[in-house]
């Protein structure tokens, strides 16, 4: 079954940056093969050898790669298999007899312009018709040329006016580049009674129109071939699918889908690659699987008994399918790597060959990607030995795929040795390659190999685009080359191509790391371009919020009106976390009210970071204000808001607003966390509220989260204080096995059994924080201070005292009021205890070795002994 990779986030808000994080993955994609009538039989086209292009640029939604184009980032690779684009329709009116082919070398010998002589001066017709034109053979080269240079069809045409044949119509609106262009060409065709246009020619313009987003049109259409009784075939129906998935509309193409089940229409294979291509996209594995389980289950049976080919095999519940197209298991391959089904990848693969189904270089690339993006590098290097085995060669494409993939598990080296590789292979890497490798090198500080790496690119006069150029800003700063960074970035701002974003992303490079002034200069810089915009406002301003220049923060946001920029969310977001984080929330109240009029509060996330800093800052009254205002303007507050203010009042130990604040929550219908309730037991255990805290304690376990230490300590001490031994006794149990039992939690455990005079287990907790080095603050030395002193066990006063004196722990009066009893016990008269507490107010040192000396010398301790034996 197909499943959906599911990833776990948490909703952060920060501030604005321009930084573009590298893409963490490569997406290797199998398009919709063209649903047009084929020129060849399948069985020939399975082995042809088509043209690939690289692209670069992540579409995160859907884990797929688009087309490459100057902006996109750098270290993405494409593999399309428009590249095998094949033709499976059956096509229920057969064209006119093929026009006989031309041999390419022949037609450029050919005065191709000779019937234009009258129109050209030279006598000759430019030469732009291509190759693909030649191959076509017969009037069509003359006639696409003639419509590409002519602007009038009726002129352009003239030469084979009611002679130009279906197949040839097809041949010249499936040409066009522009879909106004073959949107004319089909309408005059129309006007010309001799022509009679079918489906085909319809199927044609619903792919062209489809691509070109042009639904009205394609209504159009639909309703004209309604009127005419032009009726859909199979090819048409996969043809809307697959331009509606393609631009976006999958519920338009979920649509055509079910009419297509309505008239009881069974898709064709490459239909069916269109539907697979469309749950694909949307993310839709398991439906992906399911829809391609009961296509091919009807394909086998369908096939059973004849001489058809197509045929499906059940085993142990799961499909195996013979004689489909390469294309077809390439879409499989892709579709089952996407939703992370590794094992279903391999049998694909296996089934693939065991039908003799030769791969090719889009079937590797695809296990490639596959295989490297789930780090099992081991099968990455099986497939290329596998490549050799099948003699069928890397392309750029795949050396990108391995320097990417490489890169991304730190292997640098390895990466490196790919691109050259690709050259001693006689392949030209292209511009992706050479992104990859160099923003490979940048974010490991690699300065010298990018650099070379440069000097190569600028010889080809290879653009190096806006994304690695901020990437290798960011390398010489953080590599210490403040000055060769900004050469670096002076080189592309005089240049004068530098779009808003790469400024932007220059100033943050600057920004975070602390170079104001660097940052100010590339802020003046874009200022100087004339093209400011709201986002380097945005990075500028957290520049100097991370600098801790708040004033000119502030003036910087002030400003943007005068340069005719309207602050957005992220401006007044970023000002306004940067001010109540550095405990200004005074300054930052104004923005507040101004982001409030600005209509720009959608959320209480800005009024949370301002009533937070009023509460850290013990202004519990102004919190209190901004939370009302924030409910009169109708936003709504969320549990951290709630949480802030109820803790805020916990700690205050104001019983009765807390409450209020709690009940307010539940009554906005949102659940109380483990943090609220854990403040509402510090409040309780504060103010001494038993059963009130034994109740909330019960609902923070059923939310089945383990009690924090701090909650149960709480418990404990509440326990503790009412001589609760075995409710305590089982909270301690508890912490003890979880290992979260602390000092505190020991030491009000000795505390409870003291008071309770059950001296044995009170020694034993003793004995237990002194083994765990849990004896280190004044309240666990005093609590064990008093439990020996009043079980008269002196020689062990004496050694904690000491050890408590050696460990920097200043004692306090509690400690000599036990140290007293103790001297009293042993017969020392009070009037000589009172003197060594005058002498050690006035002199702390002095009177601090006289408490000393006199409790070893009546104690029977030597000054050197550690007096800790039973």
């Amino acid at each position: 079954m197909f499943v959906k990779p599911q990833l776990e986030t948490s909703c952060f808000h920060i501030l604005c940056s321009a930084k573009i994080s590298p893409p963490n993955n490569i997406g290797v994609s199998v398009s919709v093969p063209s649903l047009e009538t084929s020129k060849e039989p399948i069985n020939k086209r399975r082995d042809k050898n088509l043209h690939q292009s690289s692209y670069v640029g992540v579409n995160k939604k859907f884990n797929r790669i688009p087309k490459y184009n100057s902006s996109d980032k750098p270290n993405s690779v494409f593999h399309e298999t428009d590249l095998e684009k094949r033709s499976f329709e059956r096509n229920p009116v057969r064209e006119e007899g093929e026009n006989r082919r031309v041999d390419a070398r022949i037609l450029s010998k050919r005065n191709i312009g000779s019937r234009f002589e009258d129109g050209n001066a030279n006598g000759k017709v430019q030469a732009r018709c291509s190759m693909k034109w030649a191959s076509y053979g017969g009037c069509i080269p003359l006639m696409l040329q003639a419509l590409e240079t002519v602007k009038d069809l009726d002129e352009a045409l003239k030469p084979w006016e009611e002679k130009i044949s279906r197949k040839e119509r097809s041949i010249i609106l499936k040409e066009q580049s522009s879909w106004e262009r073959a949107l004319e060409i089909f309408e005059w065709f129309k006007r010309k009674k001799c022509y009679e246009m079918n489906v085909i020619h319809y199927n044609i313009m619903l792919r062209i129109l489809g691509k070109a987003h042009k639904w009205s049109n394609v209504e159009s259409l639909l309703d004209e071939m309604d009127i005419k009784g032009i009726g859909l075939i199979n090819s048409t129906y996969g043809t809307l699918i697959d331009v509606y998935s393609k631009g976006g509309l999958k519920k338009e193409a979920v649509r055509w889908l079910e009419r297509m089940n309505e008239r009881g229409m069974e898709p064709d294979e490459v239909t069916m690659g269109a539907v697979l291509q469309m749950y694909k996209k949307a993310g839709e594995f398991q439906q992906a699987e399911e829809f391609f389980k009961k296509w091919s289950s009807r394909e086998s049976m369908r096939g059973e008994g004849t001489a058809k080919t197509m045929i499906g095999r059940v085993k142990n519940g799961s499909q195996t399918h013979g004689c489909l197209s390469s294309y077809t298991y390439n879409t499989l391959i892709d579709t089952y790597g996407k939703a992370g089904q590794l094992k279903e990848v391999s049998e694909t693969f296996a089934q693939m060959l065991r039908e003799g189904i030769v791969p090719n270089t889009v079937t590797f690339n695809t296990m490639i990607h596959i295989y490297g993006n789930n780090d099992q590098l081991g099968e990455v290097t099986s497939l290329m030995k596998k490549m050799e085995e099948l003699k069928c060669p890397p392309d750029t494409r795949t050396y990108n795929i391995l320097i990417f993939l490489h890169a991304k598990h730190d292997d640098i080296n390895k990466a490196a040795s790919y691109f050259t590789k690709m050259k001693e292979a006689c392949l030209e890497p292209d511009i992706v390659s050479y992104r990859t490798l160099l923003y490979a090198y940048s974010i490991r500080h690699m300065v010298s190999e990018a650099e070379e790496l440069i000097a190569e690119m600028d010889r080809k006069d290879l653009e190096i685009d806006e994304y690695t150029q901020s990437a290798l800003t960011r390398m010489y700063i953080e590599a210490g080359m403040l000055e060769k960074s900004w050469l670096w970035f002076k080189r592309f701002h005089l240049a004068g191509n530098m779009s808003s974003e790469g400024y932007s992303a220059n100033i943050d490079a600057y920004g975070e790391r602390g170079h104001i002034l660097e940052a100010e200069r590339a802020f003046s810089c874009c200022q100087e371009g004339k093209k400011l915009t709201v986002l380097e406002f945005n990075v500028m301003i957290k520049a100097y919020g991370m600098g801790k220049n708040y004033d000119k923060a502030c003036q910087l946001f002030d400003s943007m009106e005068i340069h005719e920029v309207a602050p957005d969310k992220c401006s007044y977001n970023s000002l306004i976390q940067i001010l109540a984080g550095a405990d200004l929330p005074h300054m930052a109240k104004p923005y507040l009210r101004k982001m409030q009029e600005a209509g720009l509060v959608s959320d209480c996330i800005p009024y949370c970071a301002v009533i937070s800093s009023f509460v850290k800052l013990g202004q519990l009254e102004m919190a209190e204000i901004l939370y009302k205002e924030m409910i009169q303007f109708n936003v709504e507050p969320d549990v951290f808001v709630f949480g802030v203010l109820i803790n805020a009042f916990a700690d205050a130990g104001s019983v009765k607003e807390a409450i209020s604040y709690f009940d307010a929550m539940r009554s906005a219908g949102l659940p109380a966390n483990a943090v609220i309730y854990s403040s509402l037991i510090k409040l309780y255990t504060k103010v001494g509220y038993l059963k009130e805290a034994q109740e909330t304690y019960q609902m923070l376990k059923s939310l089945k989260v383990h009690p924090d230490m701090y909650t149960s300590n709480c418990m404990i001490d509440l326990y503790s204080e009412r001589s609760m031994v075995r409710q305590a006794e089982e909270l301690f149990e508890n912490l003890k096995k979880t290992g979260d039992a602390n000092e505190f939690t020991f030491a009000m455990m000795l505390i409870m059994y003291k008071r309770n005079g059950r001296f044995e287990e009170a020694t034993q907790i003793a004995k237990q924080m002194k083994e765990s080095g849990l004896i280190t603050a004044l309240l666990s030395y005093n609590n064990v201070l008093g439990l020996y002193a009043l079980d008269g066990r002196f020689r062990e006063v004496v050694g904690t005292f000491k050890e408590m004196v050696n460990s920097g722990v200043q004692p306090d009066d509690y400690t000599f009021k036990s140290l007293g009893a103790v001297l009293m016990k042993c017969g020392v008269p009070k009037r000589a205890v009172n003197k060594l507490e005058l002498t050690r107010k006035k002199d702390a040192q002095s009177g601090l070795q006289a408490w000393m000396s006199t409790l070893s010398c009546v104690a029977g301790v030597d000054d050197d002994e550690d007096g800790d034996g039973p």
